[in-house]
């Protein structure tokens, strides 16, 4: 009996053939967005995450355990992640450091969120959500985070949530050795987040902590500094809470001329209200223009002249995906929302996504 052998290539030629037959037939959905309903943490997916728990930390503070899809690349300790979390039918996407030590890329990482009143999503995240629930991911980002030479002498200053992204760093490990020094504001000894935790590093010598309970001692003034932590001009620092706390502490080290010893992690308070249609700015382009709810993104943006990326109409999906800078958008085959905030990069399908109030695209 003679095997007859296919020439090289031609078993990955019939599946792309095959693939596009599929898209062919399920056109507006996708043969991926099936596969989505079975495996969505899948190697080659969108990048999500399923909750495996969530832990109260405080009273109004949770930590929310995450494993990552396969497409996870792994966090340097201070980092944050940008969590798309779907509440009463609404895409939300927040911001969160990521708290858990650093480990396998298919280990579950954590995110601690404190509830903030009005706070859709934290509350959400805090109060209503249950293991099982798929979230969407961004991967890791950002430069709080500690040099690979860590420095021998260590200042942290943080107030409320602006603890998880150093406890990010207390738990990584690099710091073992260091003198570490860490200064934590909170309304009350309960209200502290990793309270037990951080006292309990305190206890064994690893680090010296300092905290200030507000509702009873009042406010931080930097001006404390000099007697709390008398070498503090002279340690790495490392500040993260509101904003009135991190503009003092800049002011003190700049007038002291050591700005270059401080490192600061501000949180962004801006809310975004979706709509019906709305001011549609495409960004590199310069040109702004008013859409109605029923108009694609991709439609409205050639209308106005400007040079979108496509190839929806050759039957090549995903070649008109731009990143939405910030805004809310709605997406014509279900109705989903999907929001971004200032400086956000979420990537979306202009030719299916419709301005939900006013947007910014990268185009």
């Amino acid at each position: 009996m003679t095997a007859t052998v296919p020439p090289p290539g031609t078993k990955g030629s019939l599946r792309r053939r095959l693939w596009r037959l599929a898209e062919t037939v399920t056109t507006p959905v996708l043969p991926g967005d099936y596969l989505d309903l079975v495996a969505p943490l899948r190697a080659g997916a969108d990048l999500r995450g399923r909750i495996v728990a969530v832990r109260p930390e405080t009273p109004d503070a949770a930590t929310v355990l995450i494993q990552p899809g396969r497409s996870w690349r792994g966090h340097l300790p201070g980092q944050y992640v940008r969590l798309g979390v779907d509440v009463d039918g609404v895409r939300q996407w927040r911001a969160y450091s990521v708290t858990s030590a650093p480990g396998r890329r298919s280990d579950p990482i954590s995110v601690t969120v404190k509830a903030i009143p009005d706070g859709v999503v934290s509350n959400h995240l805090v109060r209503r959500v249950r293991p099982g629930t798929i979230v969407q991911l961004d991967q890791a980002r950002g430069d709080f985070v500690l040099p690979e030479s860590v420095p021998s002498r260590v200042l942290f200053l943080t107030a409320g949530s602006g603890i998880t992204p150093v406890a990010g760093m207390l738990r990584g490990g690099a710091l073992a050795g260091s003198d570490v020094v860490l200064i934590h504001s909170a309304p009350t000894p309960a209200d502290v987040v990793f309270g037990a935790e951080l006292r309990d590093l305190a206890a064994r010598g690893v680090i010296r902590l300092v905290e200030r309970h507000t509702e009873i001692d009042g406010l931080l003034d930097v001006a404390e500094l000099d007697a709390l932590v008398p070498d503090h001009l002279e340690r790495e620092t490392w500040a993260c809470g509101p904003l009135g706390l991190l503009d003092a502490v800049e002011q003190h080290w700049a007038a002291r001329g050591h700005a270059d010893r401080l490192h600061t992690e501000r949180f962004r308070p801006t809310i975004i209200t979706a709509g019906d249609g709305g001011t549609v700015t495409f960004t590199r382009s310069s040109v702004t223009v008013q859409a109605t709810g029923a108009t694609p993104l991709l439609d409205a943006g050639e209308n106005a002249g400007v040079l979108m990326p496509s190839g929806c109409r050759m039957g090549i999906c995903f070649g008109c995906v731009l990143p939405l800078r910030q805004g809310a958008v709605r997406d014509l085959r279900n109705g989903q929302l999907t929001t971004a905030l200032p400086g956000d990069g979420v990537r979306v399908q202009t030719c299916v996504s419709a301005a939900a109030g006013p947007c910014e695209l990268e185009i």
